[in-house]
This record gives structure tokens, C-alpha cells and sequence, in this order.
């Protein structure tokens, strides 16, 4: 896949930095991630507009500017272990890989995570790992984490995924009711319990518990 042409490219960047995305890091994995190939059919030809796209499974990937503001907030290092709560397209997972150790993405639809792999295969991201499993759950087996980032709304952080998160550890989580605007919090857990900031508001799909019925 050829991606997008030179003038694309920087219009998309520049307007990544308009809506607040001014990490050099993010910025960088995110010009090299190319967004194309993770949107499909008719919508394809819209991958670089700054808007969510519908994909299967009656899901959405974000705008990329969301993306961009959410992996910002999570200020994640080289060495970091990360758990990504809803894989849907891949693309956030993806950016990810460039900037974590490891990244394990669980979605609750069997599809988009069979769809994303083999993305990620044709990308050679080898540091991703997915899987079908209920993601309000988190991970255990593979706890603790150093970030933790949930692209669904909870009306609260899950405790699951609080507790699954390492001292010093960041989480970044649309917290709300589903039919409203919700608010991105980031928790930060310290020796002595967990401090809440929020960073703006959005607008995701809920955060549900259990598989989808193609998994």
C-alpha cells in the first residue's frame, strides 16, 4: 500500500497539532502509522479527514485527533507494557507499537480482531499481541500494566483495570453515560491510591461487558 501522498501527509499532521497533539513522539508514530489501511470500503477514501469512520461490528475508529490526545495523555515510555481495552480497528494499537515495549489490545468481537492482525502482520508491527476476550476485565494473566487505555466509556474507571495497573502507572479512560458527551480522564495510580485529572471531553461507544456474537 502506497499511503498517502507527500501533501496529505502534512496537511494531516498540521492538523493533528491544530487540535493539541504537539508530543514530537505521538506526532512521529502517527505520520508513520499510515491510517488507510485500517479504514474499509466506501469510507476509505475519507482515512485522512480528521472524523470517526464506521468499521464492522457496528463499531467506529476515532478521529485521529482523539487518538493523537489520548496517546498524549498517556505519556508512554520505550520500555512501557501497555493494555489497550477495545482493539476495534487496530489503529490505536498500532500507534502504540511505536512507542511501548508491548502492547496487548483485547476487543469482544472475534472479526475486528482477526481484521486488525492481519493489518498489523502486513505492517510487521511484531509487538502486538490481540485477542477476543471481555475487555472490562482486563488482563490478568498478564498484569500488572505500566499505561492502560480503554476506547470505550465506563461510568466510572473499572476497578479491574484499576487494580491491573502498576504504581506509577497512567490510565486514560472515557468516563459517562453512553448517550451523553463523556469526559477523557487520566488516573494516575500512586503508592497511596489513585489521583483523576481530565483532559476533555469526547464521545465513544460504551464500554460492554461480555463477547459480541461473532466471538
Amino acid at each position: 500500500m502506497s499511503g498517502p501522498d507527500p501533501e496529505t501527509k502534512m496537511q494531516f499532521v498540521f492538523h493533528l497539532r491544530s487540535k493539541g497533539v504537539t508530543d514530537a513522539k505521538v506526532l512521529a508514530a502517527m505520520e508513520e502509522i499510515d491510517r488507510g489501511p485500517f479504514v474499509r470500503g466506501i469510507f476509505a477514501a475519507r482515512a485522512y479527514e480528521d472524523m470517526p469512520l464506521p468499521i464492522a461490528c457496528g463499531q467506529t475508529i476515532s478521529q485521529p485527533s482523539v487518538v493523537g490526545i489520548m496517546t498524549q495523555a498517556l505519556e508512554v515510555n520505550p520500555r512501557d507494557k501497555v493494555l489497550e481495552v477495545g482493539t476495534g480497528s487496530g489503529y490505536q494499537a498500532a500507534i502504540l507499537s511505536k512507542l511501548a515495549r508491548r502492547v496487548y489490545t483485547v476487543e469482544r468481537h472475534a472479526r475486528l480482531v482477526r481484521e486488525a492482525q492481519m493489518v498489523f502482520q502486513s505492517m510487521h508491527l511484531a509487538n502486538i499481541t490481540a485477542m477476543t476476550v471481555d475487555g472490562s476485565f482486563g488482563l490478568p494473566e498478564q498484569a500488572p500494566f505500566d499505561r492502560i487505555i480503554v476506547t470505550a466509556a465506563a461510568e466510572d474507571p473499572p476497578g479491574p483495570l484499576l487494580a491491573q495497573l502498576k504504581i506509577g502507572g497512567i490510565m486514560v479512560v472515557p468516563v459517562g453515560q453512553s448517550d451523553t458527551v463523556q469526559t477523557l480522564i487520566r488516573v494516575r495510580r500512586h503508592e497511596t491510591g489513585f489521583e483523576y485529572d481530565e483532559i476533555r471531553p469526547v464521545r465513544f461507544v460504551p464500554l460492554l461487558e461480555g463477547l459480541g456474537k461473532d466471538g
